[in-house]
């Protein structure tokens, strides 16, 4: 999604007679991400640094070994590690009675994360060093940290950065272990694609529901009840304030999990019966208990809804361009430094040179945003300053300097197009069959890696 916040910077004219406008817009395009999900909850330090001096108490049981994966320990400091990240994430706080109740299911999830490493590992599926580092890299810019601070933040919040980019391996493993997985399968034949859109349309006079998911598995139904009371924990937390996103990403062993729990808009017949049955009752905004599904359980959270036989969605998608140039430091209007200056007035200059998004994709790079940041949804942008300045730029002409705190962004529009966004085209029909097959095989491959294993638990 596309953010863009109003930073108002008093107006200040510099000895250059440079004017520093009133209004700054600070346009947080995304970087393409690589499906690690590792969300903030707003409002919340997650990974406050802690008092000068102060360390985190080691525990004397941390090199306890709580369970052991096919000859593998897992230690007490893992699980607390991981228990203390997800619980600092999503604004609970690290307290001992609370990394208590996570406990159990953290080291449930911790054996899965270890088989599908271990699996990973067996069939020599790569995932290097530097995979970790451009994840993690990712992960920074996206959250507006600097190289290396996600690193320092979780010492500081004493979480060992190990257990992060364990879970980073496993996720980028296990996707590509799926696609290897699915071989023929990944291929969409043109029937397939033709069907599942003659289905849809079948299925047009229906509602239709934007639903989110996190499923917790039961491997064993002596853990059922285990596993529910861990599920209404989560539930009581996402009621409390916690992201669902956030939770969903830490905890939800579907595939969907990469994305938030996002299943996108969806009809009854494409969920559990159990879960329709909820799902159609529900409020939008709404989180479910516990829903029992084959395997385990759902919670599931309602969105919004549409009514089937509605009128196609009409919107504007722009393809734009921007360029970002960094200031030295945060910008102070009443004295901005020389380079600030330079940086302004080099704007200033493309500002009336540049002609043609081509001219733009020649530039050199300046930071890290991306120079094309895929298709935007004109309506969803937000302020109305920003939406509107982008409704009447005059194609291929770039905006004037938009000046924010941190630095200076050029804006360019590309092209603007009318779209039915209800439209289930062949490409979103081929994604939503592939998406239901990687999903299944993931289930099944962990349940195998599970009945194949010797675990033996001592917590």
């Amino acid at each position: 999604m596309m953010r863009a916040q109003p930073h108002p910077i008093p107006q200040a004219r510099s000895a250059t007679g440079l004017i520093w406008p009133v209004l700054a817009l600070v346009l947080a395009l995304p970087a393409i991400t690589l499906g690690i999900a590792v969300g903030l909850a707003p409002g919340t330090a997650w990974a406050q640094p802690r008092p000068q001096g102060a360390a985190p108490a080691a525990s004397p049981n941390a090199n306890r070994i709580l369970s052991v994966v096919n000859g593998e320990p897992i230690t007490q400091a893992e699980v607390t590690s991981r228990s203390r990240l997800f619980a600092l994430n999503a604004g609970m706080g690290a307290s001992p009675e609370t990394l208590a109740r996570l406990q159990p299911q953290v080291l449930r999830l911790a054996v899965d994360e270890r088989l599908r490493i271990q699996e990973i590992q067996r069939r020599r599926i790569g995932v290097s060093d530097q995979d970790i580092a451009d994840a993690l890299g990712d992960i920074e810019r996206r959250n507006n940290l600097r190289p290396g601070a996600m690193s320092a933040q979780l010492r500081s919040a004493g979480i060992q950065p190990r257990v992060l980019f364990d879970q980073m391996r496993a996720q980028i493993g296990w996707g590509r272990l799926l696609r290897q997985a699915l071989g023929p399968l990944g291929e969409i034949s043109e029937q397939e694609v033709n069907d599942a859109i003659a289905a849809r349309r079948a299925q047009e006079a229906r509602a239709e529901f934007l639903v989110g998911e996190i499923y917790l598995p039961v491997d064993d139904p002596a853990n059922e009840a285990e596993v529910r009371r861990f599920a209404d924990e989560v539930i009581g937390q996402i009621r409390r304030g916690s992201p669902f996103p956030v939770v969903a990403t830490q905890f939800s062993q579907a595939q969907t999990a990469l994305g938030g729990g996002d299943l996108g808009w969806i009809g009854t017949n494409q969920l559990d019966p159990e879960v329709a049955a909820i799902v159609e009752r529900m409020p939008a905004g709404a989180v479910s208990n516990p829903i029992r599904v084959a395997g385990g359980f759902q919670i599931v959270t309602l969105r919004a809804k549409r009514e089937g036989g509605t009128a196609n969605q009409l919107s504007t998608m722009l393809t734009i361009r921007q360029v970002f140039t960094a200031f030295d430091r945060p910008l102070d209007p009443q004295a901005p430094t020389e380079q600030q200056r330079a940086v302004v007035e080099r704007a200033q200059r493309l500002s009336q040179s540049l002609r043609g998004c081509e001219q733009v994709d020649a530039l050199p790079r300046t930071s890290d945003r991306p120079t094309d940041p895929g298709p935007i949804r004109l309506e969803g942008l937000n302020p109305p300053a920003l939406r509107a300045m982008l409704a009447g730029l005059p194609l291929g002409r770039p905006s004037q300097p938009v000046i924010a705190p941190d630095g200076v962004l050029l804006l360019m529009v590309c092209s603007r197009e009318q779209r039915n966004l209800n439209e289930f085209t062949p490409d979103a029909a081929r994604n939503q069959i592939l998406r239901d097959r990687v999903e299944l095989l993931s289930r099944q491959l962990q349940r195998d890696l599970r009945r194949r294993a010797v675990i033996e638990t001592r917590a």
